[in-house]
């Protein structure tokens, strides 16, 4: 499958959960017009999400239905859930060169990878993964065996931030900010100012064996 022939761009963003990523995308998309896409769950809505908004909240029969009918882009099973990207609402935004922005896990993210090749992956890392324990529990939104299961994946999906194409920190909320814009930015312009944060840089290698030898 083929991106829009215009300078619309796909965007997959990835984090462990706790990162903070939804904070930093909120602020990087304040001022721009791009399609954020809502992805399909069989989980639970937390408390303060809205279904349509943070997440179309369906059942396994649902979910399973749309898999076998090809309606997702990607999909994958995560910490008992499933999750889904509708393909449509992407494709079509794309189409009418409007930005498309998904955020997802690794496993979906490189599955969006191998079916559109020109979609950029950009992988948010955490100071460290006892970072992402004290962030989570800070949330307050899940229960302890959740929290344990999260923590104990987040090394494993930090080691896959070598597959993507791009790679900043969320240690300082402006700082990642700042970074995911360049990154954006640089992106879209082809000017170069994205290539410091590419994941085969010997920096950006290095800052990931940190934030593991961190856990």
């Amino acid at each position: 499958m083929r991106l829009s022939e215009n300078n619309a761009k796909l965007f997959v963003i990835s984090a462990p959960s706790g990162c903070g990523k939804g904070t930093v995308l909120g602020e990087v998309f304040k001022n721009r017009d791009v399609f954020f896409s809502v992805s399909c769950t069989t989980r639970k809505p937390r408390s303060g999400e809205v279904n349509g908004v943070h997440y179309h909240f369906i059942d396994n029969i649902q979910f399973e239905k749309m898999a076998a009918e090809g309606k997702f882009l990607e999909h994958a099973g995560f910490v008992d859930h499933y999750y889904g990207t509708p393909k449509l609402p992407v494709t079509e935004n794309l189409a009418a060169g409007r930005d498309v922005v998904l955020e997802i896990e690794t496993n979906g993210a490189f599955q969006v990878k191998k079916a559109m090749p020109e979609a950029v992956l950009l992988f948010i890392l955490p100071p460290s993964v006892k970072e992402i324990d004290r962030r989570l529990h800070k949330r307050g939104t899940e229960e302890e065996e959740v929290i344990s299961k999260r923590v104990s994946e987040a090394a494993g999906e930090i080691a896959k931030a070598v597959d993507y194409d791009y790679v900043i920190m969320n240690d300082r909320l402006e700082d990642a900010v700042e970074d995911f814009i360049t990154v954006m930015n640089g992106v879209k312009s082809g000017d170069g100012s994205a290539e410091r944060f590419r994941s085969d840089n010997s920096d950006t290698k290095k800052l990931i064996e940190e934030v593991l030898n961190n856990a």
